[in-house]
């Protein structure tokens, strides 16, 4: 029983760190990877950098944007999903 009692602090902290940091953080990958997998031609986006665009084309890995200054090939991981739905509700 004194077992038990030295390591419930241990497990105590273990629990408190996985509902609040590690199950955020598997939600919010999961629903960049949904968001990722979702865009089509013609969506616009901005990426984590700022850069707004167009998407033009779409491929596996990565995709092609037009901006004002011309076409950018980025990955698909870089675009932001927070300021593309900020975007989004923006124009509605």
């Amino acid at each position: 029983m004194s077992d038990l009692i030295k390591f419930a602090p241990y497990l105590l902290m273990f629990v408190v760190l996985y509902f609040f940091m590690i199950m955020p953080a598997q939600k919010k990958a999961k629903r960049e990877k949904e968001f990722a997998q979702s865009l089509k031609v013609g969506d616009k986006i901005i990426t984590i950098g700022g850069i707004h665009g167009k998407v033009v084309e779409l491929s596996e890995a990565t995709l092609v944007i037009e901006t004002m200054s011309g076409k950018l090939k980025i990955d698909r991981s870089a675009i932001s999903v927070e300021k593309t739905a900020a975007l989004a509700v923006k124009k509605a």
